[in-house]
């Protein structure tokens, strides 16, 4: 003979309020998945370019001024965009490198901002990443 378990009404409640926080987690996640606008992508490129590339390499590989945009510390998972977008904006105290503090980039709209993470994130995506620490 099989025994089911009872639920409690408070306790169905509560499976059914996870299992919707599940379900709309998920597909939220699904739906950052989406490709980058390739137009956003290409102007992130110039711009980082402009305005990245003297520290943090134009193949984003580092210099001696900044670090590697490709380290797998930078990564979404572990750097979100707000966290990139907060740097750009405020600058950034050194935490996970010695090359000092990041001064704030003034110069860069929340557009080109926009722009430069798309083509950062298109680059995470389509390069190998460095190991953190770098070995």
């Amino acid at each position: 003979m099989v025994r089911r378990a009872t639920l409690t009404a408070p306790t169905r409640v509560l499976a059914a309020v996870f299992l919707t926080v599940v379900a709309l987690g998920t597909t939220a996640c699904a739906t950052d998945k989406r490709p980058p606008d390739p137009d956003a992508v290409a102007a992130g490129a110039t711009l980082y370019e402009q305005s990245c590339a003297s520290c943090h390499g134009s193949d984003l590989r580092g210099t001696d001024k900044g670090p590697p945009h490709l380290s797998e510390v930078y990564a979404s998972d572990h750097h979100s965009d707000d966290s990139f977008r907060s740097a750009i904006t405020n600058g950034a105290p050194s935490h996970h490198w010695d090359f000092g503090d990041m001064p704030p980039v003034p110069s860069l709209s929340d557009e080109d901002i926009t722009s430069i993470l798309a083509f950062v994130r298109q680059q995470q995506a389509t390069q190998e990443l460095e190991a953190y620490p770098p070995g």
